[in-house]
């Protein structure tokens, strides 16, 4: 098997804190774990497994609630491998237990259709989620046997997959089908990995090869399930249903990201660990193809992906509408499973550039600063009139403590425990440092014990301080990365200034030297604050800009600047400044500016009235970082706010810190 160039970090070798994470995964480890593997038993998930259901009994097990659980485990078995805990690897230990009572003599697991729908096993491969919630139980046993090197639960799954594989494939008496969630690929890629087993990258291939072929598998299984199939639709609408599935042809024929976000992007996230496997270079174009698609023209300034509500899907280019964005958060983590897969194969900032937009905004909003409640989608405007009960909960501006389908709660919390991953990789020379974080990392590079030890308040403060030890003074190169949004970045190592244009490459810059015990790095990233214009095909922010410091996208609370926020406007000229807040919303830069605002009285019934009326007036414009929007009072927010902006103007921007 060809490899990726670059290896991440293991969680156990990666320490996080400082002023922005410390609390954040605190939290995480010791309040989201804990709610949620509470709901998953108070709402049945994981007594599902026990198979003690029967026909006439209330809540019968649903189709998807095994990924819930297996997400818990996954994100819990992240945990103990960065922060040991008896008392979780017990609670894990029992629901592993508990899921291994739903197994079937054949290895098939799965309780709803093992109980509830019997007669429905492995035939709605479209819709049933089979495949899905196999492969997400898969990733949980992976995690877990990395985490304890306990193998009950990777026996379990590995039982299940070959059950899986004894069905589907091009052998002769094998279904040749696919799930309508994509996620299997991926898991099964992870579990060769785990067991050794080629056979199971042998499947995953199957899988990300045979969606898409013709005839359609999809309307082929509807008609055996006596239902309407997509070759008897309109043309458009034919197109439409396969595309939600990512079935409207083979991955390598996509031109564009379409579909139902998550799907297309787990989908998409399983190809790239396929095409690395194999040396696949015409399927890792096509991820490519399929990732400029989705960054460049689909995706918002958060970081967030799937701007339509209609199917949780992505729309056509440059339609990003604000209020109506769906923007779920599991496909905001998706996308940064899809970045974090390229970055290994291609260290380029683009790529980690995506991850931390992503995570520093369209993810971490989707859980609140306490840990106990969360966002399924993440609009970037929310009015008055979507502030009302009667919002369906998975849309509501305020965060809520679990989901019919809660999917998107356990997979922020495995992100988050997970998070060590993200933030350095290696190569047989060089130690790459993508994300930047208080904390360390010790590794091995070029055969000599290696820690490094960054000192930062990022992404508050612009300055990163490293410190190098080394077990004995080795030649090898460390590559920082220089964020996409930084123009005027500086390096010194051991206080010599250097220059970076001459060791700068795709976006890094590679320090090159035989580091010693002690050496220092200080890497200076200006953090100015900048005005945000978006393409002119995007149609819905013409006009408008959006505030950003670092990596850190702003927004406008009703809390701050009271209500009718789209009647706020920043004058090109006006100056901003930013100052840190210890006390506000756990410590964030709060940046402050003169707006302007168009008053709502005055109209005396009226609806319109001639427009050379003019009557705005000066006020205090207050924006905090969209991460934490919804923390406090549940009232309106926006992203976007309109401008006067000329092509070409210069601002006038201040910074206190």
């Amino acid at each position: 098997m060809t490899r990726s160039k670059l290896e991440p970090s293991k969680l156990n070798q990666v320490s996080i804190g400082g002023v922005f994470w410390r609390k954040r995964l605190e939290t995480n480890r010791t309040v989201t774990l804990l709610v949620q593997l509470d709901q998953c038993k108070r709402t049945g998930r994981v007594d599902a497994f026990k198979l003690d259901w029967k026909p006439g009994d209330l809540n019968p097990p649903h189709e998807f609630w095994d990924s819930d659980v297996a997400k818990w485990i996954e994100a819990s078995a992240y945990s103990l491998a960065t922060h040991a805990n008896a008392t979780l690897e017990k609670q894990i230990d029992e629901a592993i237990d508990t899921i291994a009572l739903g197994q079937q003599p054949d290895g098939y697991l799965n309780p709803h259709f093992t109980v509830v729908e019997p007669e429905k096993k492995w035939k709605n491969l479209k819709d049933g989620h089979e495949l899905y919630c196999a492969g997400h139980l898969m990733e949980a046993a992976v995690a877990y046997f990395d985490a304890t090197g306990k193998r009950k639960f990777l026996d379990i799954m590995a039982r299940y997959a070959d059950h899986i594989n004894s069905r589907f494939g091009t052998q002769s008496g094998k279904v040749r089908g696919y799930c309508g969630h994509p996620e299997i690929e991926l898991a099964l890629m992870r579990l060769a990995r785990a067991t050794g087993n080629p056979q199971y990258g042998k499947l995953a291939a199957y899988f990300v090869n045979e969606r898409g072929r013709r005839p359609s598998f999809f309307d082929e299984e509807m008609e055996r399930n006596n239902r309407k199939a997509t070759k008897d639709l309109t043309a458009s609408d034919q197109a439409e249903r396969h595309d939600y599935y990512q079935a409207h042809r083979p991955i390598v024929e996509q031109k564009n990201i379409d579909g139902h976000a998550v799907r297309a992007l787990y989908l998409v996230a399983g190809s790239i660990d396929v095409a690395a496997a194999g040396g696949d270079r015409k399927l890792l174009a096509a991820c490519k193809r399929l990732w400029r698609s989705a960054v460049e023209r689909r995706m918002y300034i958060t970081g967030a992906v799937g701007s339509r509500r209609a199917g949780e899907a992505f729309s056509v280019d440059y339609d990003l509408p604000n209020e109506t964005a769906y923007a779920e958060t599991c496909a905001n983590i998706a996308l940064m499973f899809v970045a974090h897969r390229l970055l290994q194969i291609e260290p380029r900032h683009e790529y980690a550039d995506v991850i931390e937009r992503a995570l520093y905004n369209g993810i971490l909003s989707g859980v609140s600063l306490s840990g106990d409640a969360f966002r399924y989608a993440n609009p970037l405007t929310v009015h008055a009139e979507a502030l009302g009960p009667s919002i369906r909960p998975h849309m509501s501006a305020k965060r809520q403590e679990w989901f019919g389908c809660a999917c998107c709660p356990p997979n922020l919390a495995r992100v988050l425990a997970s998070l060590g991953q993200y933030v350095y990789s290696t190569s047989a020379d060089t130690l790459f440092v993508h994300l930047y974080a208080e904390g360390e990392v010790k590794t091995v590079i070029a055969g000599v014990d290696v820690t490094l030890v960054q000192k930062t308040d990022y992404p508050w403060q612009p300055t990163v301080d490293f410190l190098v030890d080394v077990s004995t003074p080795t030649q090898f190169s460390i590559a920082l990365r220089i964020p996409g949004w930084c123009e005027w970045a500086k390096l010194h190592v051991n206080g010599k200034p250097v220059q970076l244009s001459r060791i700068t490459h795709e976006g890094y810059a590679i320090i090159a030297r035989r580091w010693s015990k002690d050496d220092r790095i200080s890497f200076l990233l200006p953090m100015p604050i900048q005005r945000i214009e978006t393409h002119p095909a995007s149609r819905n922010n013409a006009g408008k800009v959006a505030i950003q410091r670092g990596p850190i996208v702003y927004c406008l609370e009703q809390v701050d600047n009271g209500q009718h926020l789209h009647n706020l406007a920043l004058p090109a000229g006006a100056k901003l400044s930013a100052s840190f807040a210890p006390r506000l919303l756990g410590g964030v830069v709060v940046i402050t500016g003169q707006g302007r605002r168009l008053p709502v009285d005055g109209w005396n019934g009226d609806l319109y009235r001639p427009a050379n009326v003019k009557k705005d007036s000066p006020v205090k414009l207050t924006a905090v970082p969209y991460c934490v929007w919804g923390n406090r009072k549940v009232g309106e927010m926006v992203v976007w706010i309109r401008s006067d902006h000329k092509s070409g103007e210069q601002f006038d921007v201040a910074c206190k810190l």
